[in-house]
């Protein structure tokens, strides 16, 4: 196991110039070189690395300037959705692994090639889901480990956050959110929810999706903010947008389960994942942040309405030991914190060399949900297949790593070997 790794970052813009900071607040990490295509924010993270670190890493405006250099042992690319794959791709065929912000796939050979790419030349591929990590979600986890919720039956979840102003100024703030609402139409940024709910049922692991539905609204909400905000004679006011105001995916399971995923950016309302998980014995629902269980929810007998309770003496209860340790330790980062765990998730699995918790066929299966709704929304909502990247393996997969970071099992023997 290394001690000390060299990550490569290869797009600083926000997201990418933050997760950096946090990066390098990860025990044992080193930042020798940045990339961006523009050279504002390529100083700015080299302003970033020498303010934290006191050195001076090398700045580039081409990512193939340092992918050739081999003093790198990872990649973190936080560049466009569109250029993700493409970048990651050359990584991995650079001799370096690579983690890559969320984002959904154009096409399913884009998957593919990820997939192929990572079999072939032994490094790993890993989509940086930082809700994966999340507080609630690691409870959650923990609770559908130990049988709490019996056996599942539905889940659902999604991207609901007000984005009208990111997206409609996307030219003015060099955003390429903008472009995939004027071109596309689909279930653009599933991996925000949709990375819990695979853990949690099993996905490549025993358990894979078979088929995707896809429904669209029409697109009003950017326009009227674009009309109130920019005026009536912006160049966009009354572009007709692609993209619909909320889309509607449902995904049938190997197993049985259901999923149900919504995309919601372009309309006035409050952030919510809406994340829910349904069982045998009970349900737990993020929006009211309330769970009911069968025995346990007191209820008055002839209370038809079955109120539920707060969920959050449950996560006292069924706390994740990752977060045990992380509040012990301090919490800190973006997100609530789950930023720096997923962080130093991926440093973890580059020290080791070893495959990360979120491997590249999770990342395939998350990424292609995105062009799999556009395919089906373009048919009329028609089903569409769900390409399986394991190839049947997720029958009968080899063993995954375990470790502090596993988000295939809660692994408490090892926050006790720790303690």
């Amino acid at each position: 196991m290394k001690k000390v790794v060299n990550i490569g970052i290869i797009g600083t813009s926000g997201r990418g110039s933050g997760m950096l900071g946090e990066l390098l607040d990860v025990e044992g990490v080193k930042v020798p070189a940045v990339c961006d295509k523009y050279e504002d924010r390529a100083q700015h993270a080299f302003d970033i690395v020498k303010e934290k670190t006191g050195e001076e890493p090398a700045v580039y405006l081409d990512y193939k300037e340092l992918l050739a250099r081999d003093d790198i042992d990872a990649i973190y690319c936080a560049t466009t959705w569109i250029t993700h794959s493409r970048i990651a791709i050359d990584a991995m065929k650079a001799g370096k692994h690579v983690a890559m912000e969320v984002g959904g796939a154009a096409s399913i050979e884009e998957c593919w090639q990820l997939v192929r790419t990572s079999e072939e030349t032994g490094k790993f591929c890993m989509l940086l889901e930082n809700c994966c990590y999340d507080r609630n979600e690691m409870a959650i986890f923990n609770m559908v480990k130990k049988g709490v919720f019996g056996e599942i039956i539905h889940m659902a979840g999604g991207y609901q956050h007000d984005l009208r102003d990111e997206i409609s100024l996307g030219r003015e703030n060099r955003h390429g959110r903008l472009y995939n609402f004027q071109m596309r139409n689909g279930e653009l940024y599933p991996t925000h929810q949709l990375g819990p709910i695979t853990k949690v049922l099993g996905i490549n692991r025993g358990n894979r999706f078979v088929s995707l539905v896809s429904m669209a609204s029409k697109s009003r909400g950017l326009n009227e903010w674009i009309k109130k905000n920019k005026g009536e004679d912006y160049d966009l006011a009354d572009y007709s947008f692609n993209q619909g105001d909320i889309v509607t995916t449902m995904l049938k399971c190997a197993n049985g389960e259901t999923v149900v995923l919504t995309h919601d950016c372009s309309l006035p309302r409050n952030y919510s994942r809406a994340y829910r998980v349904q069982g045998t014995n009970g349900l737990y629902m993020e929006d009211g942040e309330t769970i009911y269980l069968e025995g346990k929810t007191a209820h008055e007998e002839g209370d038809w309405m079955h109120h539920a309770e707060d969920f959050e003496k449950y996560r006292d209860e069924y706390e994740h030991p990752l977060w045990q340790k992380y509040t012990r330790e301090g919490v800190h980062g973006g997100h609530g914190g789950m930023d720096f765990l997923v962080l130093s998730a991926f440093a973890e699995a580059v020290k080791v060399g070893g495959q990360p918790p979120i491997d590249v066929y999770d990342t395939a299966v998350m990424m292609a949900v995105t062009c799999l709704s556009e395919q089906s929304i373009a048919l009329g909502s028609a089903p569409v297949a769900f390409p399986d990247f394991t190839n049947g393996m997720w029958i009968d997969r080899e063993p995954y790593r375990r470790g502090i970071y596993c988000l295939d099992e809660v692994c408490e023997d090892y926050f006790k070997k720790e303690d």
